[in-house]
C-alpha cells in the first residue's frame, strides 16, 4: 500500500508539471499518428503480397501491433522517464536526495517521473487492439482475456527489470547516455512476432531482452497461441528477473559514492 501511495502521489505531481504544456500533447499526437501510420503501411505491403507471415495472419499482427504501441506507451509514461533520471543523478551525484528517504531506493526511483503525455500511445494501442479484436471476429474468449492480462503485466515487470539492470551498470559505467538508443533499437523488434526471425535472434529477444514476453506473449494471448505452460514459465521468469534485478541494484549502491565523494 505504501508504494501504491507513492506512485499515486508521484502521478499526481507528474502529470500536474505536464500540463504546463499542453502543446507537447499536439506534438505526441502528431509523433503516435506518425508511427501508427507507418506500421499500418508496412503491414499493407507485406500482406499485399502474402496471405499470411509464417502461420500469422494479417488481424493478428494487427494485434501485435497493437501490443507493441501499447506497451511502448507503458515504458514512455512510466519506465524511461525515470530510467533516465537515475543515469543522471547517479553522474551528478544527486542520488543523495533518494537515498536519505526513509522509504525503499528502488521503489523511490522507479515512480519519480511521469510523461503523460505517452499516455496518448497507451490509447492508441488499446484502439489498434479492438480493431484487431473485431477482425478476429469474437476468438477471444474470457479466459484468453485473463490471460493477456497477466502476460502484459508480466512483460511489462519484464521490461521494468531490464531497464533497470542497464541503468544500474552507470554505478560502475558513468556515461551511459546512449541507453536510450540502445533500448529503442532492440525494442523496435518488437513490431512483429519473435517467431518470425532466426532462431539465435529469438531465444536473444526472449531471454536476454524480453521483448518476446513484453510483445509476443500478449498478442498469442489474444490471438489463442497462448498455452499454459507459456504462461507459467514467463511467471517464473519474471520472479527470477526481479530477483536478479533486486540483488544486482543492492550491489550497484555499494559502488555509490555520492556528491560529497
Amino acid at each position: 500500500m505504501r508504494t501504491l501511495s507513492l506512485f499515486l502521489t508521484y502521478l499526481r505531481i507528474g502529470a500536474l508539471n505536464e500540463l504546463q504544456y499542453r502543446a507537447n500533447l499536439a506534438i505526441q499526437v502528431v509523433q503516435s499518428g506518425i508511427s501508427l501510420f507507418t506500421g499500418l503501411v508496412v503491414l499493407s505491403l507485406v500482406f499485399a503480397q502474402v496471405n499470411e507471415l509464417n502461420g500469422w495472419s494479417q488481424p493478428e499482427l494487427l494485434a501485435v501491433l497493437g501490443v507493441f504501441t501499447l506497451v511502448g506507451g507503458i515504458i514512455g509514461t512510466f519506465i524511461q522517464p525515470n530510467m533516465e533520471r537515475l543515469i543522471g543523478d547517479v553522474r551528478q551525484g544527486t542520488l543523495d536526495f533518494v537515498l536519505t528517504k526513509p522509504d525503499d531506493s528502488q521503489v523511490l526511483v522507479s515512480v519519480r517521473e511521469v510523461r503523460v503525455w505517452k499516455l496518448v500511445d497507451v490509447a492508441l494501442g488499446l484502439v489498434i487492439l479492438a480493431v484487431a479484436l473485431v477482425r478476429l471476429q469474437g476468438r477471444l474468449g474470457p479466459v484468453d482475456a485473463a490471460a493477456f492480462v497477466v502476460a502484459l503485466l508480466l512483460g511489462a515487470s519484464m521490461v521494468y527489470c531490464f531497464w533497470l539492470l542497464l541503468t544500474t551498470a552507470a554505478f560502475w559505467i558513468v556515461r551511459m547516455d546512449e541507453i536510450v538508443e540502445l533500448f529503442t533499437g532492440l525494442y523496435a523488434s518488437g513490431r512483429w512476432p519473435v517467431t518470425l526471425y532466426p532462431e539465435w535472434l529469438r531465444y536473444g529477444l526472449t531471454f536476454l531482452v524480453p521483448v518476446a514476453f513484453a510483445v509476443t506473449v500478449p498478442a498469442e494471448a489474444l490471438t489463442g497461441r497462448l498455452t499454459p505452460e507459456l504462461l507459467a514459465g514467463a511467471a517464473l521468469f519474471a520472479v527470477v528477473l526481479l530477483l536478479v534485478t533486486r540483488f544486482v541494484w543492492r550491489r550497484g549502491l555499494r559502488r555509490y559514492s555520492g556528491a560529497s565523494a
